[in-house]
């Protein structure tokens, strides 16, 4: 039908593939603009304002090596470089990560509803956060202390658990592995209440990392954090094609020639690894990775190959525009953000979108 349909758009002299092929460029050159303008807001905006002229000339002085005069003061230098940079970046790297990790959970899944988080990363992750809290030991390793270093291992562990749990012979359905990851959320929720019931003065910390933010954002975590989530998004971005495959159903994937089981493991690996990655520096945040991919989506198609580096962009500009407004509004968690503009956003997509849905 498809075929038959193209054949006959040509006889009638219609010209559409153009105009959707240039539609990509266009959302990509839309999402840069906004991604540079947001991370220059992010940094001369705050506490202390630095003018948007003087912030640029700062990033060209330092970063690009350029000969400006310095007209500005030695602090501003300072609170560009050291404190606004790095946050801004890590939003951006931590947001790219998640809106590629939650395009490959859609795409393996088949369902756009799923998040990073779905096969229990966010329920191990404050588990590993909640015992390092409850730990009397307090040391750091590259500026990462027992809570990220718990966090990720936890986030690691849960999808490791409900992977290996999930199996059934020599195969892990999804649909079992969907299964398997609510029920470890569940066991791991529980595990929380109780540390946060026993953490006394620590529960503070507890829900500092449960609602997310960037305020702790150092070269140092950046450094440490960044190639893993841009490693593993890359990973994904070159199994696109799998992807592709697996969105019409493993049967036909294993048909065009994919190798189902080792690329879903791969797959799984990689966005669950860039899911730990991003929770270990940032804490819990949700909903970008969750509607970044499924706006992408709506506006170019189902390909993988573009949805991938869309939503990253995408997901990059949500996150950095959620922390400026977050530090705008007295520095509030982050994670607040994003679920009040998220949700609603979410919400009305759905309403709008004229598909349906297998739930």
């Amino acid at each position: 039908m498809s075929s038959g349909r193209a054949i006959v758009g040509l006889r009638a002299g219609t010209v559409r593939r153009p105009a959707l092929s240039r539609r990509p460029i266009a959302v990509a050159a839309v999402g840069l603009v906004i991604l540079a303008a947001a991370v220059v807001a992010g940094i001369a905006a705050g506490t202390v304002a630095i003018a948007p002229g003087d912030t640029l000339a700062i990033l060209g002085r330092r970063i690009l090596g350029l000969d400006i005069a310095p007209t500005w003061a030695a602090t501003a230098e300072t609170i560009v470089i050291d404190l606004r940079l790095p946050r801004v970046l890590t939003a951006m790297v931590v947001g790219g990560g998640l809106a590629v990790a939650g395009a490959a959970f859609q795409g393996l899944l088949r369902n756009p509803l799923a998040d990073p988080y779905v096969l229990g990363t966010a329920s191990g992750a404050a588990f590993g956060a909640a015992i390092a809290v409850l730990i009397p030991v307090r040391a750091l390793i590259l500026e990462f202390g027992l809570l990220h270093g718990l966090a990720f291992l936890g986030a690691l562990g849960a999808v490791l658990v409900v992977y290996k749990l999930s199996r059934v012979g020599a195969t892990s359905p999804m649909t079992s592995m969907l299964l398997t990851g609510y029920a470890v959320s569940s066991l791991l929720a529980a595990g929380l209440a109780m540390a946060m019931y026993l953490s006394g003065a620590g529960l503070r910390q507890i829900f500092a990392y449960l609602l997310g933010g960037f305020e702790a954002s150092s070269w140092g975590r950046l450094a440490v954090a960044a190639p893993l989530i841009v490693i593993a998004s890359i990973g994904i971005s070159m199994r696109a094609r799998s992807l592709n495959g697996m969105l019409l159903g493993e049967e036909a994937a294993a048909h065009l020639g994919v190798d189902v089981r080792r690329e879903r493991a791969l797959l799984l690996a990689l966005a669950s690894l860039a899911t730990a990655a991003a929770v270990a520096v940032s804490g819990l945040i949700g909903f970008v990775g969750l509607v970044a991919p499924h706006v992408v989506r709506l506006l170019v198609g189902p390909n993988a190959r573009l949805v991938l580096p869309l939503a990253a962009l995408l997901g990059a500009s949500l996150m950095v525009g959620a922390d400026l407004a977050a530090r705008l509004l007295g520095d509030i968690p982050v994670g607040v953000i994003t679920a009040v503009i998220g949700a609603p956003f979410f919400l009305v997509l759905l309403r709008r979108a004229r598909t349906g849905y297998e739930l």
